[in-house]
This record gives C-alpha cells, structure tokens and sequence, in this order.
C-alpha cells in the first residue's frame, strides 16, 4: 500500500503552532495549489489543502514559513472524524507533512541561508524532515 502526496503551494496565512498536553509541538496551514488547467472561463483554478506538521518540523515551519511563502511539502493524506458539538459526524482530510521545503527566502533578508542548531537542517531550498513517528 501506498499513500504519498508531494505538494508545492503559497501558505493562506502564517502557522497556527500549540502544544499537545505532553509536549509535543504542532503547526497547520492550509496551502493554495494552483491546478494545472483552466476551467471552462480560461481562470486557473485552486485548492485549498489543509497540511499538520509535528515536532522540531513543527516549531521550523512555524518560525519560517509564513503568509504567502512558497513550500514544497511531502508526506500522506490522512481522514479522521469527530463528533462536532451538534452531535453530527464531521470528517476531515489533511496531508500529514514529513518534510518540507522552504522555497522563499525568510523576508527581508535576500541572502537568506538560515539554519537550525537544533537539527542540521532548515537551509533555504534544503529538505527538513520529520524522523520520529506521529504521535496517534
């Protein structure tokens, strides 16, 4: 079996990072993807995919990615459901990202080549991964 998606897209608005109760970092974002044909009125159409990074990954996207950066993410869709507060069955579909490619350079700074200490990796146009399994 497989499951693998590859995406390139601009983020929708910056990061949203928390905490799960034991510690561990999570950032989302949606990502806007342009289609690779146009519709019947000649425009370009997009979809909007809904992406979960975990851990050091996480805290990474979350300090350079932002509103309107390009990224290239790799990982798996993922479905889950949930009960809402009306007692309806609300099912959601997301890409669990694995690892991601910062393709803008941090604003500002034209040069950027920044990295992180803490894992080696983060450099401008280099793939960060995600090396521990999800916590589910």
């Amino acid at each position: 079996m497989l499951n693998r998606v590859v995406l390139i897209g601009r983020l929708t608005k910056d990061p949203e990072l928390r905490y799960t109760p034991s510690g561990v970092a999570v950032a989302s974002f949606t990502l806007a993807v342009d289609r690779n044909y146009k519709n019947a009125q000649g425009e370009r159409e997009t979809d909007f995919i809904p992406c979960v990074v975990y851990r050091q990954l996480a805290e990474l996207c979350a300090n350079y990615l932002a509103k309107g950066r390009l990224a290239a993410i790799d990982g798996r869709i993922q479905v889950r459901s949930f009960n809402g507060q009306d007692g309806q069955r609300r099912w959601v579909t997301e890409v669990i990202a694995e690892n991601v490619r910062f393709l803008s350079p941090k604003e500002g700074n034209n040069n950027y080549t920044g990295t992180s200490d803490s894992m080696g990796a983060g450099t401008f146009g280099h793939e960060v991964s995600l090396d521990d399994d999800i916590p589910f």
